[in-house]
């Protein structure tokens, strides 16, 4: 059960042609120009890739990594949001906005999970991309895999039909909300308004809209015994929020980048550090294209074989 919600195995994609997607801007506003020339920042953002992968092998977890040589791929460093795994050997792959954003799926790494994991079957949404709809992975949902919930910022990423069906097929609940910034922005992935852990949720409730969603979301959280820590919209901004949870060596671990660890408050991480060690991992330059280290990381939530 402890292992459910923290994978001890990863997959992750090494850039090498990234920079901040100009098609994925328009609603991400947590993206930002990068500095330097464009083979520069792809250099820069392999670097903290690689040791971002080091860091987390160190604390014993397995890391699948696989180099994406495609120059058309800015944000594949960011797998979370094609593919996910469940336990019990069921994977999903996912229908993408943007079209750029499309040709990261890759069957290489559905062929790994298949020889080394239990896969049972394999549940493709993408052709309904073809009927512009997408539900862009465990960043348009974040998945709290022993309560059985969805939760779910509503946006142009996240169809809620196609929401619907997903939680059908996975047995899940889906919470569904309104998430806005002070500018009045849908925030574009729920995954940056939110991490759920085993023990603990860090979550900007005062960024969801409605008041009711706001209560039906931390009274759920609650419900299934995790200690609530409330995220403000600066610590947001500052990717708090996008932190994963897996299981290393000697226990569990949570990721989380060194801009968001800087960013929480002393009885914030005194809460956290009661279940997990804290790895921050320093992605500065891969930050710049709107996420941080939840969308880096893909669990995997399936037996070895």
């Amino acid at each position: 059960m402890m292992m459910l919600q923290a994978p001890k195995s990863v997959v992750m994609i090494r850039p090498h042609h990234f920079h901040p997607n100009p098609e994925t801007k328009a609603d991400n506003s947590f993206q930002s120009d990068g500095a330097g020339t464009r083979d520069t920042i792809a250099k820069t953002a392999r670097e903290e890739f690689d040791t971002a992968v080091n860091l987390l092998r160190d604390a014993g977890v397995v890391v699948h990594d696989f180099d994406d040589t495609s120059d058309q791929t800015p944000d594949s460093v960011f797998p979370n949001n094609w593919f996910s795994t469940h336990a019990g050997g069921h994977v999903a792959i996912y229908p993408m906005y943007a079209k750029t954003r499309r040709l990261e799926r890759r069957w290489d790494v559905i062929e790994l999970l298949k020889r080394d994991y239990r896969v049972q079957d394999v549940i493709d949404y993408s052709g309904l991309e073809q009927d512009n709809l997408a539900l862009e992975g465990t960043g348009a949902m974040v998945l709290d895999h022993i309560g059985r919930v969805a939760y779910v910022a509503r946006s142009n990423r996240a169809d809620p039909v196609l929401l619907e069906r997903f939680c059908t097929n996975f047995n899940f609940e889906p919470i569904a909300f309104d998430a806005r910034d002070k500018n009045g922005l849908d925030v574009y992935h729920t995954n940056v308004l939110m991490t759920v852990a085993t023990d603990f949720a860090l979550v900007a409730l005062d960024m969801i809209t409605q008041s009711e969603r706001r209560k039906t979301v931390r009274d759920r959280l609650i419900e299934s015994d995790h200690d609530v820590i409330a995220l403000s919209e600066y610590q947001i901004g500052e990717f708090c929020g996008n932190a994963f949870e897996m299981s290393g060596r000697t226990g569990r671990i949570l990721a989380i980048s060194a801009r968001g660890l800087n960013a929480l408050e002393p009885s914030q991480i005194k809460t956290i550090e009661k279940s997990v060690q804290i790895v921050p991992l320093n992605i500065p330059t891969i930050e710049t294209a709107g996420g941080s280290v939840r969308c880096m990381i893909a669990g995997i939530h399936l037996a070895k074989r």
